[in-house]
């Protein structure tokens, strides 16, 4: 018995890009094309110069420890709704159908809605569910949310730039994005339950893309192209930034969503905090609308493929639908 393995990264597997000419229009082109190199490669990015004050993310870990240290009864309380809003307990998702179940839990929100206003009836949309037990998380979880999301917004302008579209082309539907973010919290992790036990099993992410801000615990490891597993350590003041399965989708398999995974083998606590982009949900995925592509899979609207995605992966979840 033991845990899963990884090789240290390489200086060059995983790129350090700095955005800030994107995020200021000084220079978009020469990051647009660094992002695109990137993306055709492994599909992972740290990212710097993306804007969001330490001071915001050190408040996000503190108010997001103070949930996942209560007991189970007060998280209890929030429990995962069928709009994928609250806690979602240990256990409670699963990557692949003959994969243990992972050993993390999550905080999960969205776009903070009342009842009254939710824009449609998308399985993804829903009432925010916040902890009255940490009741400055609501605050401070949105504003976090507010942030990540113009990172976000920035990396798909260059994306766009990257592959000679006009820097809107991702974001012409993003009026009512199905945008989710959420604390997630990995215990220390025994070596007695083995190498096939993870914090989170081997996956590729189910929407556009992906934006990971990592604690200094480490246990982040990426699959290369060779079927070997790296170490995608903590590197101070970046976000990790991965390409997820929809833009690869859209970009006909250009920009490479790749598998990665979580082994926890600190001994201690590990905290993410992490935002999935994803448009609205009307959104067609069709490779075919970008010029020189060609669509190797049928378009898909946003929405139903998250359908589809999130109920292989989550209990919680029930559909038929099929992408």
């Amino acid at each position: 018995m033991g845990y899963a393995t990884a090789k240290p990264m390489q200086a060059d597997a995983i790129p350090v890009i700095d955005i800030t000419e994107l995020r200021d229009g000084t220079n978009p082109s020469l990051i647009a094309s660094a992002l695109h190199a990137a993306s055709q490669s492994l599909g992972f990015i740290y990212v710097k110069g993306h804007g969001i004050p330490n001071e915001l993310i050190d408040s996000a870990r503190t108010q997001a420890l103070s949930f996942f240290r209560a007991n189970d009864a007060q998280k209890q309380s929030i429990l995962i709704s069928s709009a994928h809003r609250g806690w979602l307990k240990p256990g409670g998702a699963r990557m692949d159908d003959d994969a243990k179940a992972d050993l993390k839990e999550s905080f999960i929100w969205g776009l903070d809605y009342d009842a009254s206003s939710i824009p449609d009836t998308h399985s993804l949309r829903g009432v925010n569910q916040w902890p009255n037990f940490v009741p400055q998380l609501r605050d401070i979880a949105n504003t976090y949310f507010e942030q990540t999301s113009e990172v976000a917004a920035t990396l798909m302008r260059g994306f766009a730039l990257g592959l000679n579209l006009e820097d809107d082309f991702f974001l012409k539907n993003c009026d009512r994005p199905l945008s989710r973010a959420s604390f997630v919290y990995y215990p220390a992790q025994a070596e007695e339950s083995g190498d096939d036990q993870f914090g989170v099993a081997p996956h590729t992410d189910f929407g556009v893309l992906t934006v990971l801000c990592q604690d200094d615990t480490g246990g982040l490891q990426v699959q290369d192209a060779n079927g070997d597993w790296i170490h995608a350590p903590p590197i101070e003041g970046t976000l990790v930034v991965n390409v997820a399965d929809l833009l690869s989708r859209w970009t006909a398999g250009e920009y490479k969503s790749t598998p990665h995974r979580v082994v926890n083998t600190s001994g201690r606590e590990r905290l993410s905090l992490v935002f999935a982009f994803d448009p609205n949900p009307e959104t067609v995925i069709d490779a075919n609308d970008i010029p020189g592509l060609h669509a190797t899979e049928k378009p898909i609207t946003c929405g139903d493929y998250l359908d589809w995605r999130f109920a292989k992966a989550f209990s919680h979840r029930k559909t038929t639908q099929r992408a």
